[in-house]
C-alpha cells in the first residue's frame, strides 16, 4: 500500500474500528464511524464534480466535520485548503483565489461572508454548508451565484454510500497544501507530497520511535499501542493543530476538539475525558491556561495530564516553569517546526535564556552559499532542512526559489530562523531574520526581548518590533498586554528587561494595550504590532537608546 495519508488512515481505522477517534462537544466518533462518514462526504464531493488535484476550502471552527472534510478530500485525491476564519474579506478573497477553490465546506456562521465573495471566485462551483448551531439562513441557494450548487452538509453525507472511493488510484505523490498564517505578508500555500508530509510532519506515524515504513507496520503499531488522548486547544486551520490531528489518527489515538479555546473549559475536558496530552500554540494559549490552573485547578482532577505540548509558537521560560510547578510531574514539550518543514525537533531553554535545538541529521545551519556554518565559529546562518521537504509555494515561483531551492540536486527548505552552532553541534536559535532589528549596527531579535518582557509577573503577552530612528536607523519598541488586575509602569518593565538582556536590546518605547492581537492559533501578528507602534505619539520624538 502506498504512503498516502488517506490510505494510511484507512489501514489504521480497519485495525482499530471500535476505538474512539474524535470527541467534540456531544459528538463522539469511533474510527469506523469517522471513516464511514469521510467516505460518504468524499463520494458527495466526487458526485459534485470535484476531481483529483482540485482544491477544496475548509472554512469553519473545529468540529468533527473539519476532520471529515480533510479526510474526504484526500480520499478522492483532491486537496483540502485550510482557511483562517478570522481573515478579513480581502484576505479571504486572496486565499480563495490564490488556491483556486472549486468547492467549499463552510460553517454556517461564515457562509454570508463567503457568499459575498463568490462572484469574484470564478472557479468556485460547489458549496457545502455545515449547520453549526448559528441558525443562519445561508444554506438557501439564492444567497450564492446561480452557477454555484449549494448543499446541506449532513443531508449530503446521509445520501451517499460509505464505501471508500478511489482507494487503488491514490499515490504518494498526491498533494497536501497548507496555507501559512500570513503574519508577515499574504498567506502562502505550502505544497507537500503525501509521502514527504507523512515523514516530515507526522514523523512517519511514530513520534516516539523510528518511522513506520509501510501501512501494515503503521496499522500494527496502532493496534498494539495503548491509545493516548490528545486535547487540541488550537484551531485545526493552523498547521500545528493539523499535524497533531493526523498524528493522533495514524496512531489510533483519540483527539478531543474544542470549537473555541476557553481556559476553564479546557480543565473540564481534561477531567471528563482524561486527556493525557494538551496541545497549545505558544504563550498566547498556554499562559491563560496556566492562569486557569492556578485559579481553578483545585476544582478539577487534572491527574491524567502528563504533557503540555506546544507547536507553531514558542513557550517562554516563565510559562514553562509555572506549568511544571502547578502540575506535578508535567513534561513540557516545546516543538520546533513550521509549515515549510514539518516537525524538526524539541526546543530547550538554557540558563542564559537562549533557545537550543539538538543537532539532527537533516537539520543544518547554512550560510548564503548553503555551506554548513562551522560549529563554534559564532557565525550566523539560516536553519534549513533536507530530505522530506515541500515541493514549493503554490503560485509563487519567486518565493519558492528562495525557500525551497535545489542545490546540487538536493531540495532544501530554508526557514526564516537565524541561528548559530555551538561547538557540540547544538543549534542556538536567535529569531526570525525578517524581524531582526538593526539598531546602530547591533542586531536584536524580537523573540529574545519578548522572553524578557514576559518573564515579568505582570505581563500577559508582548510583541517586539523595530521602529524608525533618525540616529540608529531602528530602535526597539514593544507592545505589552498586562495580566488582568496587574499593574506595572513602563519604566518598571524596562528596568526588569535590563536584568535579563543587554541595554541596547531594552525597548526604548513600550505601548501598553488591552489585548495583544494574535491569530486564532496564537501566531504573532507583527504587522499589527508595527501599526500600533507607528501610530503611538510617544514614538514621534527621539528616544535615546540605552547601551548600558
Amino acid at each position: 500500500m502506498t504512503l498516502n495519508v488517506a490510505s494510511l488512515f484507512e489501514a489504521v481505522a480497519a485495525a482499530v474500528p471500535e476505538r474512539l477517534a474524535l470527541v467534540c462537544d456531544a459528538r463522539r466518533l469511533s474510527f469506523a464511524e469517522l471513516d464511514a462518514r469521510a467516505n460518504a462526504l468524499a463520494n458527495h464531493l466526487r458526485a459534485a464534480g470535484v476531481g483529483p488535484h482540485e482544491h477544496v476550502g475548509v472554512h469553519m471552527l473545529n468540529g468533527v466535520e473539519f476532520a471529515e472534510a480533510l479526510l474526504a478530500c484526500l480520499k478522492i485525491r483532491a486537496v483540502p485548503i485550510n482557511v483562517n476564519y478570522r481573515y478579513t474579506d480581502r484576505e479571504l478573497h486572496h486565499v480563495y483565489e490564490d488556491a483556486g477553490l472549486v468547492a467549499l465546506v463552510i460553517g454556517g456562521e461564515f457562509a454570508a461572508s463567503a457568499a459575498a465573495l463568490a462572484d469574484r471566485c470564478p472557479k468556485l462551483r460547489h458549496v457545502m454548508v455545515v449547520d453549526d448551531g448559528t441558525q443562519a439562513p445561508h444554506v438557501h441557494p439564492h444567497h450564492w451565484p446561480d452557477r454555484i450548487s449549494v448543499a446541506d452538509y449532513e443531508k449530503a453525507v446521509a445520501a451517499q454510500p460509505a464505501t471508500a472511493p478511489m482507494a487503488g488510484e491514490r499515490t504518494a505523490d498526491d498533494h497536501y497544501v497548507l496555507y501559512t498564517g500570513g503574519t508577515t505578508g499574504m498567506p502562502k500555500g505550502v505544497v507537500w507530497r503525501h509521502e514527504d508530509f507523512y515523514f516530515a510532519a507526522l514523523k512517519g506515524g511514530n513520534h516516539y520511535g523510528p518511522p513506520y515504513q509501510t501501512a501494515e507496520e503503521l496499522a500494527a503499531g496502532a493496534a498494539a499501542a495503548t491509545p493516548i488522548s490528545y486535547l487540541l486547544t488550537a484551531p485545526l486551520m493552523h498547521g500545528a493543530a493539523a499535524y497533531t490531528l493526523f498524528s493522533a489518527l495514524l496512531a489510533g489515538s483519540t483527539t478531543l476538539l474544542m470549537r473555541r479555546f476557553d481556559p476553564v473549559e479546557t480543565l473540564r475536558l481534561i477531567e471528563r475525558e482524561h486527556a493525557m496530552i494538551v496541545t497549545v500554540v505558544g504563550d498566547a494559549i498556554a499562559r491563560p491556561l496556566i492562569d486557569a490552573v492556578r485559579e481553578h485547578g483545585a476544582e478539577y482532577d487534572l491527574s491524567s495530564m502528563k504533557v503540555l505540548g506546544s507547536g507553531g509558537a514558542l513557550l517562554s521560560r516563565s510559562v514553562r516553569e509555572e506549568a511544571a510547578a502547578l502540575i506535578p510531574g508535567l513534561y513540557v514539550n516545546d516543538g520546533f517546526g513550521s509549515s515549510e518543514s514539518g516537525v524538526d525537533g524539541t526546543l530547550g531553554i538554557g540558563p542564559d535564556g537562549l533557545m537550543r535545538l539538538a543537532a539532527g541529521p537533516r537539520i543544518r545551519v547554512v550560510d548564503e552559499s548553503f555551506q554548513p556554518v562551522e560549529p563554534g565559529s559564532g557565525r550566523l546562518g539560516h536553519v534549513a532542512r533536507t530530505g522530506h521537504v515541500p515541493l514549493r509555494y503554490h503560485n509563487d515561483p519567486g518565493k519558492s526559489a528562495k525557500t525551497f531551492p535545489v542545490v546540487d540536486g538536493v531540495r532544501w527548505a530554508v526557514l526564516g530562523d537565524m541561528a548559530r552552532v555551538e561547538e557540540d553541534g547544538t543549534i542556538v536559535l536567535l529569531g526570525r531574520g525578517s524581524g531582526c532589528i538593526n539598531t546602530g549596527g547591533e542586531k536584536v531579535f524580537p523573540e529574545e526581548v519578548e522572553q524578557a518582557l514576559k518573564s515579568h509577573p505582570a505581563v500577559m503577552d508582548a510583541l517586539v518590533a523595530g521602529v524608525p530612528d533618525e540616529r540608529f536607523g531602528e530602535r526597539v519598541a514593544a507592545v505589552v498586554e498586562l495580566r488582568r488586575g496587574a499593574t506595572a509602569d513602563v519604566e518598571e518593565l524596562r528596568a526588569h528587561c535590563r536584568t535579563q538582556i543587554a541595554g541596547y536590546k531594552v525597548p526604548a518605547s513600550i505601548v501598553v494595550v488591552d489585548v495583544v492581537e494574535r491569530s486564532p492559533s496564537g501566531k504573532a501578528d507583527y504587522r499589527w504590532a508595527k501599526s500600533v507602534l507607528s501610530t503611538d505619539t510617544s514614538l514621534s520624538t527621539h528616544t535615546r537608546r540605552n547601551d548600558g
